[in-house]
């Protein structure tokens, strides 16, 4: 068993332990995601009963799904740019950086964008990146906890904090309309509850307050946690009986549907409901080493036997299958190549044909957008460090510096000054009030 005390080392043994780990780290992580990278182009996750590579890091390599993410687009992005594994085992570039860029890559930036996110903390890229490519608003400046020798970071603001009632002044912002909500005697035990947070259109917001005034005499609290799971009591019957064919408890008698015949694709009702049950709304392909793929999601209805070889829709003749396993026993049936082609040629119908001289001019469009959108994000990154040198607070800057940039067409004076011109508005604001 491997002894992980390290007393016995001198301070400059374990220092330099330390720096030669880290190298090796490195190097390990850029070899990892190229593995990873080719295991994802292979789709070998799917063989061994996995619907996608991100379900294989998890359940077969014990990754963390964060992790998971974090590496896999980290490795599809540098087998498209292969700079990216060598700037990740050099220490040019870290795994948070490889994320943030891997969206912006392209033939023509990768290059400059890895050179300039180069030996860049995670902050400072996404700074980098909000001015170059308008991805949302300029960050603002964080500050990060920092912790002193022994001490556990905890998120809670304070000792007897509810874990799950979040950061007072935001919780309020979350639930329009929402009052105290339900008393201890009526709330689920911790174990049984989860923090939802996410933001909503205005027009989502009207439809939840709609709903609360709709139920005030049900729930008169207007608690958005029982609206919530009312509307996906709702949304389920629905999709249960557009999907399944799902029949009310309260109809009478039985269900008659016409009975498939060979070579028709159509699977009836009672059909997909029995599929359904059986299977327990899970993929049932089951991999080399005898492991279900536990996908609930893009599941399809499946024939054992191809409906072009005679295969029927009866219970015992259909299957619940991922996307990703039908397909998988489509290429195994009729093979690779011939599936591709059938992709290929279903994709060509979907997508509407554009004359040559229509596709020259919809990419000298797209193409002069983004040269403006560059220009913008630069000029806007001007502004922002020529208000920071005349002694501009950074997030009064920032806010300017993004206001400049949605000015179409601007020069660089132009966008100054319309800057400037939001700082005195809101120095006199501050002022009056």
């Amino acid at each position: 068993m491997r002894d992980y005390t390290l007393a016995h080392l001198s301070d400059e043994a374990l220092l330099r332990d330390l720096a030669a780990l880290v190298v090796r780290e490195r190097v390990t992580t850029a070899t990892l995601l190229a593995h990873i990278g080719e295991v994802d182009a292979r789709r070998l996750y799917v063989p061994a009963g996995y619907p996608s590579m991100h379900a294989y890091c998890v359940d077969e390599l014990r990754l963390s799904e964060d992790a998971a993410y974090k590496r896999i687009q980290a490795a599809r992005a540098a087998r498209q740019f292969p700079a990216l594994f060598l700037a990740l085992a050099e220490g040019r570039l870290h795994l948070a950086a490889a994320c943030l860029l891997a969206p912006h890559l392209t033939l023509e930036t990768a290059e400059g964008l890895i050179e300039a996110a180069t030996h860049r903390r995670k902050s400072e890229i996404e700074e980098l990146l909000a001015l170059r490519f308008h991805s949302g608003a300029i960050p603002a400046l964080r500050s990060v906890p920092q912790l002193a020798p022994g001490q556990v970071h905890v998120e809670s603001a304070g000792a007897g904090a509810d874990p799950d009632s979040g950061p007072g002044p935001d919780r309020d912002l979350l639930a329009p309309g929402q009052v105290a909500g339900l008393s201890a005697e009526g709330a689920p035990p911790l174990s049984e509850r989860f923090l939802l947070q996410l933001t909503i259109a205005k027009s989502t917001r009207e439809k939840l307050v709609h709903a609360q005034e709709l139920l005030s005499h049900s729930v008169p609290s207007g608690d958005v946690a029982q609206v919530v799971d009312r509307a996906l009591d709702a949304l389920i019957a629905q999709l249960e009986k557009r999907k399944l064919g799902a029949v009310s408890r309260r109809a009478c008698g039985p269900t008659r549907s016409r009975p498939s015949t060979a070579g028709s694709r159509t699977i009836p009702a009672p059909v997909r409901r029995a599929v359904w049950e059986r299977d327990r709304g899970q993929c049932t392909f089951i991999g080399v080493k005898g492991h279900r793929c536990g996908a609930r999601r893009f599941l399809e209805f499946d024939h054992v036997h191809p409906v072009a070889r005679g295969g029927t829709a009866t219970v015992e003749g259909m299957r619940l299958r991922c996307r990703a396993h039908n397909q998988y026993e489509a290429e195994r049936a009729f093979g690779a190549a011939f599936m591709s082609r059938k992709r290929h040629e279903a994709r060509q119908r979907s997508t509407p044909q554009l004359a040559p001289g229509q596709v020259a001019e919809a990419r000298a469009r797209v193409l002069a957008e983004s040269r403006a959108r560059d220009l913008a994000n630069e000029q806007a990154r001007d502004v922002w460090i020529g208000l920071r040198g005349l002694g501009c607070p950074a997030e009064e800057a920032r806010r300017a510096a993004e206001f400049s940039r949605t000015l179409k067409c601007a020069t660089l004076e132009e966008r100054m000054r319309a800057a400037l011109t939001v700082l005195r508005r809101g120095s006199t604001h501050r002022c009056s009030r």
